[in-house]
């Protein structure tokens, strides 16, 4: 850290947390008056009582979002009013993006750099590119015969239903607020319960930014109370999900239940890093191997989770990884060098780690890490893991971990790579090495998957889809204009010209 880098530690201890929920212009507490800790994952000690929302405090939120919505205080504005007003937000969250990032590492467990130098540029950009296409969507007049005009116009689809995950907080929220507010639809956010803080910060910037009292609530809770009740609730037009597939399928049930409101779910992965023997330099290759799995404490559902890699070069990529591997330090998320944070919570350190067993059970050979470390800390703390001899059917290779841990898996020749690649039910994200223009193009091109990265990893930019084939995705895309279309209605006009 440069020694006029800001003294996070510090802007932790001192920074003021919102801990009521955000409904109409005010923050309030629960109807129920419960509480709940959050907990900070690199201590386990409790950072603040945070109001527990459920289902009456959905109505409230609710019912706030349909009148605003209804009266037009934001849908009737002008693009460029609606574009001011966002602009003035991501101002506002990079004016506060010091104490937004150590709410962030306090919150989630993960390095505070991280959350400085990647998560908060992410979300104030992504607030600025979806405010400068607000004037930018245009509507169409259709070709008819001269007696008749045809017009196929956009109206914003009402009110708007998010829930949140706990992996990426700020970054995930601005991502979904950002098109639903510039198409001039009012909003409802749950946040995970793991991590309220941001998205309660963000609410009063909102509020600062001149976004009318109604538009943005934010309901903290948990997902059986407020979040169900959010997806069931009649007078919600769209629900908007990031996280499990499992928990994703619940609200394509509750939809079906109630009103048959648009869903949008953005869900997990198993995704394959294939590396070709043709590359002749590893040194970035596996750089990037790392920061696709160990980024994030491997919390992120595109994380590349299995390395496929060319039988004659196992031996010398591997050897590469784990001398890399390393080098990633696990340490207190406000240390300037540490590299890994804590896991969410306790429970899922558990999960994690039984994946781990799972994994030696079954016959995979761990070759680096596999276990808890400081533990004194009372913080859920994993050390980057590395099998080998894995198979694809093995369950450490099908299923979601979502924690730093790599699967080695051989293949034979490009046919069998693909083959590997595509056999999972997920579809998210890819990752391709190779020196052969012939074999990116075809590869790239023949892997089921949302994002495939060419001797990269990357989830692309704010200009570009975001989303999973199969169990990955469901009704729609982040990110780019496609995300402003999932959250508006199209309407065709007709009309015949005496």
């Amino acid at each position: 850290m440069a020694a006029n880098a800001p003294d996070f530690g510090q802007i932790a201890k001192s920074v003021e947390l919102e801990t009521k929920a955000f409904i109409n212009g005010r923050f309030v507490d629960s109807a129920s008056g419960k509480t709940f800790d959050t907990i900070n994952p690199a201590t386990g000690r409790t950072i603040a009582a945070i109001a527990e929302t459920d289902k009456e405090d959905v109505n409230r939120a609710v019912s706030a979002a349909r009148t605003v919505f209804d009266k037009g205080d934001w849908r009737n504005q002008s693009p460029r009013d609606r574009k001011i007003a966002l602009l003035k937000l991501a101002d506002l969250v990079e004016k506060h993006q010091q104490e937004l990032a150590a709410m962030e590492a306090l919150d989630t467990g993960k390095p505070v750099l991280d959350a400085f130098n990647a998560d908060l540029p992410d979300a104030i950009a992504t607030l600025r590119w979806h405010a400068e296409a607000i004037d930018k969507i245009y509507d169409v007049v259709s070709p008819t015969s001269s007696d008749i005009v045809s017009m196929v116009v956009r109206d914003p689809i009402g009110v708007v239903g998010t829930v949140i995950p706990w992996n990426f907080p700020l970054a995930i929220t601005a991502m979904k607020l950002g098109p639903i507010l510039a198409g001039g639809n009012s909003v409802v956010i749950k946040p995970a319960e793991q991590t309220p803080l941001t998205a309660l910060k963000l609410a009063r910037l909102a509020a600062e930014a001149g976004i009318p009292d109604g538009v943005v609530n934010v309901l903290p809770g948990y997902g059986e109370t407020a979040g169900q009740a959010l997806g069931r609730h009649a007078d919600v037009d769209c629900l908007s999900f990031t996280g499990s597939t499992e928990v994703g399928g619940y609200f394509l049930k509750y939809a079906a239940e109630s009103n048959l409101k648009r869903v949008l779910l953005e869900l997990g992965g198993k995704s394959p890093v294939i590396v070709m023997d043709d590359v002749d330099d590893l040194t970035p290759v596996v750089e990037q191997i790392a920061f696709g799995i160990l980024f994030s404490q491997g919390e992120n559902c595109s994380a590349g989770s299995r390395l496929l890699v060319q039988k004659n070069m196992k031996e010398r990529l591997l050897a590469a990884v784990l001398d890399h591997f390393r080098t990633w330090k696990v340490g207190d998320p406000f240390a300037p060098d540490t590299r890994v944070g804590a896991l969410i919570e306790e429970k899922h350190m558990e999960r994690v780690l039984g994946y781990i067993d799972a994994g030696k059970k079954e016959g995979a050979k761990i070759v680096l890490g596999g276990n808890r470390v400081l533990e004194e800390t009372g913080g859920y703390f994993v050390e980057p893991t590395v099998f080998d001899n894995v198979r694809n059917d093995m369950k450490i290779a099908q299923e979601e971990i979502f924690g730093p841990v790599l699967s080695t898996i051989t293949f034979d020749d490009v046919e069998e790579a693909v083959s590997i690649a595509n056999d999972t039910k997920y579809g998210l994200a890819a990752q391709l090495y190779t020196n052969n223009l012939h074999i990116a193009h075809k590869v790239s091109r023949q892997i089921r998957a949302g994002t495939v990265s060419v001797n990269c990893f990357s989830e692309g930019d704010q200009a570009v889809p975001f989303g999973g084939y199969k169990q990955s995705g469901f009704g729609g895309r982040e990110k780019s204009l496609l995300a402003h279309d999932q959250y508006l209605q199209f309407k065709t006009i007709w009309m015949q010209l005496r």
